[in-house]
C-alpha cells in the first residue's frame, strides 16, 4: 500500500540569492529537500554548498545545464532512489506564494496517486506578454487530452507521486526545458492518472530572473505539441470513454469553461469576431455533446419535462427542440456574456419591457436587490445601467471562483461596474453587509433557481413546468430581512434576428417581501411559488435559453425528497 513519504524537490539555476529564504519557508515541515543545482554559476554554487550543511537538505549538482525539465527529472529519479513517495516541486526564485503548501500537502496525502497541481491566480506584477502567451498552450491541451479536466499545465507547483512519474520517464522521451511541465501533465492523464488542483497565488518578483528563451523555447513547445497532438490521434477512442469523477450537489459541477477558458473565448472572439467563433463554436458543441454526458443526460431530461408541460398546455414548441441544440444556445449565451463584458452590449442592442420601472429606482436612487435565474443571460443588467455610471450592481454567488472571476471582469473590462461577492451562507454577516449596500443605493442581485450549496434541504417546493422543484429559501429570505423593493430580470437572445439582440424583461416583484411570525412558511411558500410562476411563464418563450444543466426537480442523490 502507498504511504506518503514526501521530498520537497527546488530545481534551481542561478538562484542562489532566493533559495536560502525557500528553504527557510519549507523548514517548518520536515520533509526532507533535494536541490537540484543545474549548472548554476560560482556564486550561485557557493550559496548551495552553504545550505547542504543544514540538516535534511540534499544538493544534487549537475555538470551542465540541462533546463528545467532536465532539473526536475534528475531530482524525481533521486527521490525514487531514497525511496520518497511523491516529489513536491518548489521554484526556487519564490514565486510561489507557500499559503497554499498545507492545500497541496492534504490534497496529496489524500488523493496518493494522484498528480496536484496549484492553478495560479495573478496579481497585477504578472507581466501581460506572459499572461497571454499561456492560453494558447491551454486550448492545445484541452485538445490533445480531449478534456478540461487539464485547467493549467504550466505551473512549476506541483506534487508528483513518484511511480507513476517514473513510469513515464521510463517509457517516454521528454523535453528538458519549459515544455517539461506541459508533456508529462498531459502524458500522465494519458496514463489515466488523476490529475487534481488547488488554486495558489503567483507573484513575480520585481528584479526576478527569468530563463525563459523567448524564441527557442517557443520553437520547443510548438514541436512539443506537435508530437503531442498526433500521439493524440490513435489515443482517441480511450480518451473519449475516460468518465469523470462523479459529483453530487449542483455546485460541484465545475463549468467546463474554466476562468482560462473563458478567457481563450474572449481572445477569439476579440481576434475571429462573431460570425467565425459561431462556426467554431459549432464544432466545439458537436465534441461537447458526443463526451459530455452528464449534462446531456441532465438536457434531455429537462426537453422531455418541458415536452410533456408543452402537451397538457396545448403550447406549440419551436422546431429545433433538442439536446444538441440546448447545448449550441448555451455557447451562444456564453459568447453574450462575453460581450456584455467586454462592454459590446448596449442599449441598441435590446428592447427593454419594464424601462418605466428602471428608470424610477435610478431617479430615486434607491437601493433594490434583484432576482434572476439561469435563465437567459442575466448580465445584460450591465447594458441596462450603461448610461448611469452611478450605480454599483453586486452580485451574490455560491461558489468557489468569485475571487478568479472578479479578477476575469477587470482583465475583460477595466471598467467593469459588476462585482462579485462569494457567499457559502446566507448569514447574519451576509445581510449585514448587503444592508449597508442598499442603503447606499447599490444593487444586489442573486438567482433564485438553485439551491443551497451548505444547506440544501432548505428549499420550498413548486410547481416548475407541470412537476414540483426545490426551489431555494434563502434569496427570499435574505430580499425579506433587506426590507428593500425586489425585482424581477430576465435577458432572453431573440434568435431569430440576424444580428445580436435581446429581451430584455425588468418587471417589479414586491415592493417589500414579508414573512411575518406565524404565517412565516405560508408566506414564504406564497412568494416562492409567484417567483416559479414567473420564471415557468419566461421559460417558455425561450425554452432552449435553461441552462441547469442537472436534474433541477430533485435533491442531490435522493429520487423523491419533498
Amino acid at each position: 500500500m502507498t504511504t506518503f513519504h514526501p521530498c520537497f524537490l527546488i530545481p534551481c539555476y542561478n538562484h542562489g540569492e532566493t533559495v536560502p529564504a525557500v528553504i527557510d519557508s519549507l523548514a517548518p515541515y520536515g520533509f526532507p529537500i533535494i536541490v537540484v543545482d543545474d549548472g548554476s554559476k560560482a556564486s550561485t554554487q557557493r550559496i548551495l554548498s552553504e545550505q547542504s550543511k543544514r540538516d535534511n537538505v540534499t544538493i544534487i549538482t549537475l555538470s551542465k545545464n540541462l533546463g528545467k525539465g532536465g532539473a526536475v527529472t534528475a531530482g524525481i529519479y533521486q527521490a525514487y532512489k531514497q525511496c520518497f513517495s511523491h516529489a513536491i516541486q518548489i521554484d526556487a526564485d519564490g514565486q510561489h506564494n507557500l499559503d497554499a503548501l498545507p492545500k497541496l500537502i492534504t490534497e496529496s496525502q489524500t488523493h496518493l496517486t494522484a498528480l496536484i497541481s496549484g492553478q495560479p491566480v495573478y496579481d497585477e506584477s504578472v507581466p501581460k506578454s506572459r499572461l497571454y502567451g499561456r492560453y494558447a498552450t491551454h486550448i492545445w491541451v484541452w485538445i490533445e487530452t480531449l478534456s478540461f479536466t487539464i485547467k493549467d499545465s504550466m505551473c512549476g507547483f506541483r506534487s508528483y507521486p513518484i511511480g507513476r512519474t517514473i513510469n513515464i520517464l521510463e517509457r517516454n522521451r521528454l523535453g528538458k526545458r519549459m515544455a517539461f511541465d506541459t508533456e508529462i501533465m498531459v502524458r500522465m492523464y494519458w496514463d489515466d492518472c488523476d490529475i487534481r488542483f488547488i488554486d495558489t497565488k503567483v507573484i513575480y518578483p520585481e528584479g526576478g530572473i527569468s530563463h525563459f528563451d523567448a524564441l527557442w523555447d517557443n520553437v520547443k513547445i510548438s514541436a512539443m505539441h506537435t508530437r503531442l497532438f498526433f500521439g493524440m490521434l490513435p489515443r482517441i477512442p480511450k480518451l473519449l470513454k475516460r468518465k469523470p469523477s462523479q459529483q453530487q450537489h449542483w455546485s460541484s459541477h465545475t463549468e467546463r469553461g474554466t476562468i482560462i477558458g473563458i478567457k481563450a473565448l474572449l481572445a477569439v472572439y476579440a481576434l475571429l469576431g462573431r460570425t467565425a467563433f459561431n462556426l467554431l463554436l459549432k464544432a466545439v458543441i458537436a465534441y461537447y455533446y458526443l463526451t459530455g454526458k452528464k449534462a446531456r443526460k441532465a438536457s434531455e431530461e429537462y426537453l422531455n419535462q418541458l415536452s410533456k408541460y408543452a402537451q397538457q398546455q396545448n403550447i406549440t414548441l419551436p422546431a429545433k427542440i433538442s439536446s444538441y441544440n440546448h447545448l449550441l444556445s448555451f455557447g451562444h449565451t456564453m459568447l453574450d456574456k462575453l460581450a456584455a463584458w467586454r462592454g459590446d452590449v448596449s442599449e441598441k442592442n435590446l428592447t427593454i419591457y419594464g424601462q418605466e420601472h428602471f428608470d424610477g429606482i435610478v431617479e430615486q436612487q434607491r437601493g433594490v436587490v434583484i432576482i434572476g435565474s439561469h435563465l437567459g443571460n442575466l448580465e445584460l443588467c450591465r447594458a441596462l445601467s450603461r448610461r448611469h455610471t452611478h450605480i454599483k450592481i453586486n452580485a451574490l454567488v455560491f461558489t468557489e471562483h468569485a475571487e478568479r472571476f472578479n479578477a476575469v471582469m477587470k482583465a475583460v473590462n477595466p471598467k467593469s461596474d459588476l462585482n462579485l461577492i462569494q457567499v457559502s451562507t446566507l448569514g447574519p454577516d451576509t445581510a449585514i453587509l448587503l444592508q449597508q449596500k442598499i442603503e447606499q443605493g447599490e444593487w444586489i442581485v442573486i438567482v433564485g433557481d438553485r439551491t443551497s450549496v451548505t444547506k440544501e434541504q432548505r428549499v420550498v417546493w413548486a410547481n416548475f413546468l407541470g412537476q414540483p422543484a426545490p426551489f431555494p429559501q434563502g434569496p427570499f429570505m435574505l430580499a425579506a430581512v433587506l426590507k428593500a423593493p425586489v425585482y424581477l430580470l430576465f435577458g432572453l437572445r431573440d434568435d431569430n434576428q440576424k444580428t445580436p439582440h435581446f429581451d430584455v424583461y425588468f418587471e417589479p416583484f414586491s415592493e417589500q417581501i414579508k414573512l411575518p411570525r406565524g404565517q412565516r412558511e405560508e408566506a414564504l411558500t406564497q412568494v416562492v411559488n409567484q417567483y416559479a410562476n414567473r420564471l415557468e411563464h419566461y421559460t417558455m418563450k425561450a425554452p432552449l435559453q435553461w441552462y441547469n444543466f442537472f436534474n433541477f426537480w430533485q435533491l442531490s442523490g435522493k429520487d423523491n425528497d419533498k
